[in-house]
């Protein structure tokens, strides 16, 4: 029996989670587990509002994240995904070159929203990238006193980037533009916590309104407001990676690849989808939002089922439901949502000192849950009992 290829497309949270546990759960003589990235390290995406406001970032390369597992690691862009042929196409250092594979695990991710309002992709900032992230340290670094920063967006990712640039440069005139209320969607001792974060802070709000254009140095509402903005910074949301769409896979009207409940293709059995890439139903049928909780159960679903196929063992079933929202206010200050299975706000939130150490605790946590993917669980490697048959590459080739 020739090894099974399995590769996985994306080193996010759930895609790095994944190849490390596909590899730890099956013997290397059987199966061989190929992680394609556009980077050689990990990124810890939850930071990126860290990373912009001047802080530095421990590194995590790959090399010594999977060092002894066999996962072998590809460092290059996906340019294109055939799912009838089953094979990538790859561009690297070395140029392009195309991967076959016996069962693809996809989760590339996602990245800003930028086609909603006009003039975001020219004149915003991001901050859902590395490369984001590192543009944004360098044009709030060249501010002056007093200059003016627009965050746009009131969720979770928003309130992190206020409070983070607001306490790192005290010296900015720091604001946030919401569509709704400032955190309508919490508790009431949430919603209490954030707004006098936001007052110590000295971060000025604009709720209930919505960003009709972006300019340079300025944004216009859709009641034709101008508010100044030397730095827009856009959070309003995410729109994911547009090959699945361009693939014969099954997509939703957003672009994420339709899977049933152990994560694999409805219809392409050979494909899985993870992450922010995929279309899951949570608890009552409501799709599970694009974040680092939703895509780590999926990477593990995903995975031991992925294993339980090749090793002719029972499926497993991981929870996929919510227990709390995270929120950095500042690095002394925090916010602990607590919610219902279906991530509906509940009565209890923790607050303060303690849910931003609690906060921290969880992305540190989540990092080391990249290089310990099977933590709890058995460390044997299991036989592969069955396996797809293996084309040449050249066979996958137009």
């Amino acid at each position: 029996m020739q090894q099974h290829r399995v590769i996985v497309l994306g080193a996010g949270y759930a895609g790095a989670i994944a190849a490390g546990r596909v590899a730890r759960r099956l013997r290397r003589e059987d199966v061989t587990v190929t992680l394609v990235n556009a980077e050689p390290d990990f990124v810890e995406r939850v930071r990126m509002h860290q990373l912009a406001a001047g802080q530095d970032l421990k590194p995590r390369p790959f090399t010594e994240m999977f060092a002894g597992t066999g996962v072998e690691l590809k460092v290059g862009r996906v340019t294109a995904v055939d799912a009838d042929r089953k094979a990538v196409t790859v561009e690297s250092a070395d140029g392009e070159e195309q991967l076959a594979y016996d069962t693809l695990v996809y989760a590339l991710g996602s990245t800003r929203n930028t086609q909603s309002v006009p003039g975001v992709a020219e004149h915003a900032h991001e901050i859902a990238s590395r490369p984001g992230a590192l543009r944004l340290r360098d044009r709030l670094a060249a501010l002056a006193p007093g200059q003016s920063v627009l965050v746009v967006g009131g969720g979770l990712t928003g309130l992190e980037a206020a409070t983070e640039f607001a306490e790192a440069r005290p010296d900015l005139d720091i604001a946030l533009a919401a569509r709704g209320g400032l955190g309508d969607w919490l508790s009431p001792a949430g919603r209490r916590h954030v707004r006098k974060a936001f007052d110590r802070l000295r971060i000025t709000v604009h709720e209930h309104t919505a960003v009709a254009e972006v300019g340079p140095g300025h944004v216009t509402t859709a009641e034709g407001t101008s508010f100044p903005a030397a730095v827009t910074v856009w959070t309003t949301g995410f729109a994911v990676h547009p090959l699945a769409a361009a693939t014969t896979l099954e997509t939703s009207e957003t672009g994420q690849i339709v899977v049933d409940a152990t994560m694999r293709s409805v219809s392409h059995p050979d494909v899985y989808a993870i992450g922010d890439a995929a279309l899951v139903a949570g608890p009552g049928g409501k799709p599970l939002r694009m974040s680092c909780a939703s895509g780590v159960p999926t990477a593990w679903q995903a995975a031991d089922a992925l294993a339980a196929r090749l090793t002719g063992t029972k499926i497993p079933s991981t929870p996929l439901r919510y227990f709390n929202q995270c929120v950095s206010l500042g690095r002394k200050d925090g916010l602990i949502q607590y919610v219902t299975a279906d991530d509906r706000a509940v009565r209890a939130a923790l607050t303060g000192r303690i849910a931003a150490v609690y906060k921290e605790l969880v992305c540190k946590g989540a990092a080391w849950g990249v290089a310990n993917p099977t933590t709890g669980l058995p460390t044997r490697r299991r036989r592969v009992a069955v396996s797809a048959p293996s084309a040449p590459v050249g066979a996958a080739k137009r």
